[in-house]
Order: C-alpha cells, then sequence, then structure tokens
C-alpha cells in the first residue's frame, strides 16, 4: 500500500472492499474460537505486522463495531 492510498484509507474509513473483510473475520473466527474482534486486536499487538495486515484487522473491527 502506497501512502497515498493509506491516507486515502484513512479518510475514507477503508481500503478494504467487503469481501476481503467478510473473509478476514470468517478466518479471525476460525483462529479465536469464535471472538473475531478480540482475535483481531490479538493480532494487531504482534510486533511487526505489516501496515496492509494492520489495516485489513482495523477495516474488520470497524465492520463488526
Amino acid at each position: 500500500m502506497s501512502l497515498f492510498s493509506a491516507l486515502a484509507a484513512a479518510f475514507s474509513g477503508s481500503a478494504f472492499d467487503a469481501a476481503a473483510v467478510r473473509a478476514e473475520a470468517w478466518a479471525l473466527g476460525s483462529r479465536h474460537r469464535g471472538e473475531v474482534i478480540e482475535g483481531a486486536r490479538l493480532e494487531l499487538s504482534v510486533p511487526g505486522i505489516s501496515p496492509d495486515r494492520a489495516g485489513l484487522l482495523r477495516a474488520v473491527i470497524r465492520s463488526r463495531a
């Protein structure tokens, strides 16, 4: 993700389409025994996470809030 697209995503809410967010939510639920938001927060706390992955996890959290 370029700096411009990261800034655009920050202002528009999400750079990820709804299908990608749903797929990630499903995968998080599988990995974290149904606890999607808690799993996303846990994975966000891992050092060295890529900016794209962090953005996707934040998009999942926003979609579930």
